[in-house]
């Protein structure tokens, strides 16, 4: 019985993608703005709330990430870090090529508020 309870455990752990596994990969979308991180960030994250409700926004050292997940794998992710005349934002994306629920008005919501 604990070896299955432990491979359960074990099969439900490798469907997780956290930020940083979704970091990793190449950006779907990368631009930059004269915006500084705040502003930006202000700007996208009431447009994903009502794209998808469970997106979150969170203050890095850096500037702001905003995120959306669903049964733990992180789906969205927008990093905004701030530059020398604004911000960089780069969008990773879980599978970009597919349609998911609320990922156009997402997109674009980042190239709205450039």
């Amino acid at each position: 019985m604990r070896i299955l309870i432990v491979a359960l455990a074990v099969t439900l752990l490798a469907g997780c993608v956290s930020p940083g596994d979704l970091q990793k990969n190449d950006p779907s979308f990368k631009a930059a703005t004269a915006k500084d991180p705040k502003r930006y960030a202000l700007c996208v994250f009431p447009k994903w709330q009502d794209a998808r409700s469970d997106a979150s926004m969170s203050e890095t050292e850096n500037g702001y990430r905003l995120l959306v997940a669903s049964n733990n794998m992180t789906d969205e992710l927008l990093d905004i870090r701030k530059a020398p005349k604004g911000s960089t934002v780069t969008l990773y994306q879980r599978m970009a090529w597919s349609p998911g629920y609320g990922r156009g008005d997402m997109k674009q919501a980042i190239k709205d508020c450039l």
